[in-house]
């Protein structure tokens, strides 16, 4: 950055008529005006940055010519929240008035993006100048934001604690299911493959002829290859095909049948498969051999069991940290239909009785974005629809590309919200849930995020049975930001 005429016996000053015409200024008084041309001057900048946030804070900024960028700081990135090229428009220590309650630092980074005019007063200048002239308006303003500051970093923090209780608690839920029967199958299949170790003494004694084991192996692997091919049968289907099998394992000597024919129908086998058992391995060892084979089939479902179970861990998992977005970067390119599905995975435990509809968009292009503070969006979203509903409805969601944006739609088939509060409810604190049920941030944060974090749109339609929030997000956010020309405050 180069910064010109910043030498003190060669500061360009501005005319009481020249500040008359930056808006911060245009109700002042002469004698007002006179002191504010008395203590500031007018700087040149070349492209680059002007301060860097956490500097100590010791000028106000106001633009007069050029194009001038804001950034923050974001777990150790930069990520630019506003530029503007409105004459007038201010940065720096503009907040200098609050004096020791207030950091003196700069709590964001100025750029440049041209050669670029300011007028600049020293923060102390400022400070002492506000103090003077408005000394009610400082102490109103002070108690508001210091007392509305306090208010969010609170209630703030317990909406984020309610709801990482709760979708832990749908998590944890979710988890309890597979993980429980991963363990009851790992306990019935020791005990399988225990029988498989004692039926091996049949082969040890030496009884069995090699013919005879052969065919046993294959019609073993015959049984494997029906398992994984079996097709689902109806509880009548199921129940005949037992109670045929089973008599014709009583007919043939083979004990305990009832125990037996279940899991051998289950896999399609019938009387006409297990006559070619028997002719395989003669009477004198069918039964031995009708055993083998309800082991195999049993340890290879109870494989299959775990195998689901296991995956559906690691799918839960999987969303988990898709929703959290853990070891990624805040600001990246994001599939929003991915995001959408690891909320409703995140927050399945809500959704008992309720009717999903998922019409996703497959051309939908991928967009740059803070995706764990989208997913907060969807969850705040959802979470009221959900509440709205009362445990039976259909909960919508909805994606499709509109011009240079991306719309995702959540709608739900509640009571609606009434008229009189439909302009309220992205009010910070505004709630019509019972008191300690809500704390009124969950759509005002939602409305933040989207509107001021993502220069999208969040807007609500609703009358009774059918709600639709509507969220709109740019394809292109810096293309976004420019057509905006955001106001720097």
């Amino acid at each position: 950055m180069t910064v010109a005429n910043n030498e003190t016996d060669d500061l360009r000053r501005m005319t009481r008529d020249e500040l008359r015409t930056l808006f911060l200024f245009e109700a002042l008084n002469d004698e007002q005006l006179d002191w504010i041309a008395r203590e500031g001057h007018v700087i040149h900048v070349e492209e680059g940055r002007v301060f860097a946030e956490g500097d100590e804070a010791t000028c106000c900024y106001m633009l007069l010519s050029g194009t001038l960028r804001m950034c923050k700081l974001l777990q150790g990135e930069e990520v630019e929240t506003n530029r503007s090229s409105q004459r007038g428009v201010y940065a720096g220590a503009y907040n200098a008035f609050f004096g020791d309650n207030e950091s003196n630092t700069y709590n964001a980074s100025m750029y440049v993006l041209e050669p670029s005019d300011f007028y600049v007063i020293d923060a102390e200048a400022m400070a002492s100048m506000i103090g003077t002239w408005f000394p009610m308006a400082v102490h109103l303003i002070e108690g508001f934001v210091m007392g509305t500051r306090r208010s969010n970093e609170t209630i703030g923090q317990r909406e984020r604690l309610l709801a990482l209780g709760s979708l832990s608690a749908g998590l944890t839920h979710e988890l309890n299911n597979p993980a429980a029967a991963a363990v009851r199958a790992a306990a019935t299949l020791r005990q399988r493959v225990a029988g498989m170790r004692h039926k091996l003494a049949m082969l040890a004694d030496g009884t069995l002829d090699a013919t005879k084991l052969h065919k046993i192996v294959a019609i073993q692997e015959d049984a494997v290859e029906r398992v994984a091919k079996a097709r689902d049968m109806s509880v009548m289907e199921q129940s005949d095909a037992e109670d045929d099998l089973s008599d014709w394992l009583d007919d043939h000597g083979v004990r305990d049948s009832w125990d037996v024919a279940p899991v051998l129908a289950a896999v399609g086998l019938d009387a006409d498969w297990m006559e070619g058992v028997r002719a395989a391995v003669g009477d004198e060892y069918l039964e031995g051999a009708v055993r083998w084979l309800m082991y195999t089939i049993d340890t290879e479902s109870l494989m299959n069991e775990i195998d689901d179970s296991v995956t559906r861990i690691s799918t839960l998992v999987g969303a988990a940290k898709q929703y959290s977005q853990i070891d990624r970067a805040p600001y990246q390119v994001v599939d929003l239909r991915e995001l959408l599905k690891s909320t409703l995975v995140m927050m399945s435990g809500k959704l008992d009785g309720l009717t999903i509809v998922k019409d996703f968009d497959p051309e939908l292009p991928m967009i740059p974005a803070y995706a764990a503070e989208l997913n907060q969006v969807w969850t705040n979203i959802i979470d009221n629809a959900v509440q709205a509903m009362n445990g039976s409805g259909t909960l919508t969601l909805r994606t499709r590309r509109d011009g240079q944006y991306v719309v995702v739609e959540i709608g739900d088939t509640g009571p609606g919200i009434p008229a009189d509060i439909k302009t309220r409810i992205f009010e910070p604190f505004f709630t019509t849930k019972p008191i300690g049920e809500g704390t009124g941030l969950g759509l005002d944060i939602s409305w933040r995020i989207i509107v001021k974090k993502h220069h999208g749109d969040l807007r609500v339609d609703s009358k009774p049975g059918e709600t639709w929030f509507r969220i709109v997000l740019p394809v292109d956010p810096e293309a976004e930001i420019q057509a905006q020309g955001d106001l720097i405050s």
